[in-house]
């Protein structure tokens, strides 16, 4: 796979032939990951709800998740720092299989499969976020860092436009255990691209808070709270509102129905994902962030009001628009200020910490939210709180969009 990437895009970064199958083999790693996540991913939620699990249930489950998360996170950075990201992405591949065996595993032995699914991921998924996030900040070319996160959120998304759509007839055809059984195969295959090439960065690194800059990256990291509450917004709250809402009673081809929605904004992204590149490389960042963000709010603000697929559609995809826009350009700002810091894994899981913090409290306000007003009022009265909530990303300060 890393050839084809090779083809594709090296006469587009022929100034960087000698580093070139690092960030080509992140991709073809990222898009096999990606396409296993978002084969059963999508569709989790949905899954404990029509096993009988309350919506409450599910938030709390989700907000403990994000907790166990933050946690983890500090503690993968010393293995990143020690090992390297390489080594860091094997090992949380390996730690999905578990996961999802776990999760198959749920109409037999119910909670205590539940509980080891959620640890399992959480291991798996905070040590691969900050194994990735530390390479790629690494091995991109800064000059043309945009194109860089271009390519890969186009991948990205059109790995997540198909796979829900193949997860979902798998799920119909054969239930949702075989999806299961597959991503866990896809998972331990997405790390072998990546050991073609040494580590990107110094292993035996000593993770260090003395000498951190504080003062020019807590904005920066407090942003990334509403990162994540938008995370839990557009993910985990979207696809039940849908199945409660607009889906009650949709049965099996509730996951074909959720796959397809989810899916048919991919031409869209594709053109958003290469104009926003674009604009990323031509200093337009900070300008794309904050209109994004706002438009991003907007269109929360507009969730409560959607009672046909029609209108999912329509939202879909102007959300779809609007969240490439801020996560690009933060990405690029995140990964500039990385660049700076001197302290590139630690500013890195920060980060990481602040968004599953505010991904948990977002899972919070939808807890008590519909415990107090039932689940249909409580998660529309949630996605006014969201308006709100994500636009403290907006208030990120990256030295990149200051000069």
């Amino acid at each position: 796979m890393p050839s084809i990437f090779h083809r594709l895009l090296e006469r587009r970064h022929f100034w960087r032939y000698a580093s070139f199958d690092e960030i080509a083999e992140l991709y073809a790693s990222r898009t096999m990951r990606v396409i296993a996540m978002n084969i059963v991913a999508g569709f989790t939620s949905v899954y404990l709800y029509e096993a009988g699990y309350s919506l409450q249930f599910i938030m709390g489950f989700w907000f403990s998740y994000y907790v166990l998360s933050a946690i983890i996170a500090f503690f993968a950075s010393f293995f990143v720092a020690r090992f390297g990201p390489k080594h860091g992405i094997l090992i949380s591949n390996l730690l999905y299989v578990p996961a999802l065996i776990a999760l198959s595993s749920m109409p037999v032995f119910g909670v205590i499969s539940i509980i080891l699914w959620g640890v399992f991921m959480a291991i798996s998924a905070t040590i691969s976020r900050v194994s990735y996030m530390t390479d790629f900040s690494k091995v991109k070319n800064v000059q043309h860092a945009g194109k860089e996160i271009a390519y890969m959120n186009i991948l990205e998304k059109v790995s997540i436009g198909i796979s829900p759509i193949i997860g979902g007839f798998i799920a119909l055809w054969f239930g949702l255990q075989v999806v299961i059984w597959v991503a866990a195969f896809l998972f331990a295959l997405a790390a072998v691209p990546l050991f073609r090439t040494i580590e990107p960065t110094k292993t035996k690194q000593k993770i260090q808070f003395s000498g951190f800059p504080w003062r020019n990256t807590y904005r920066c990291i407090i942003a990334q709270s509403g990162v994540g509450f938008d995370l839990v917004t557009t993910g985990i709250v979207w696809s039940m509102f849908i199945l409660i809402v607009v889906f009650p009673g949709a049965g099996m081809d509730i996951y074909v129905k959720l796959g397809i929605l989810s899916s048919v904004t991919i031409i869209a992204d594709i053109t958003a994902s290469y104009a926003y590149g674009k604009l990323i490389d031509n200093s337009k960042g900070g300008s794309l962030l904050k209109f994004s963000v706002i438009a991003n709010s907007l269109v929360h603000l507009f969730r409560p009001f959607v009672n046909s697929p029609a209108a999912i559609v329509g939202t879909n995809i102007v959300n779809e628009a609007e969240t490439t826009g801020y996560n690009m350009a933060f990405l690029r700002g995140v990964f500039d200020t990385a660049d700076f810091s001197g302290s590139r894994i630690l500013y890195l899981t920060l980060n990481d910490i602040v968004m599953y913090t505010g991904a948990a409290i977002g899972c919070a306000v939808l807890f008590v939210l519909s415990s107090l007003m039932g689940n249909v009022d409580g998660m529309k009265a949630y996605f006014f709180v969201a308006a709100g909530a994500v636009l403290i990303i907006g208030t990120a300060h990256f030295r990149l969009y200051r000069k």
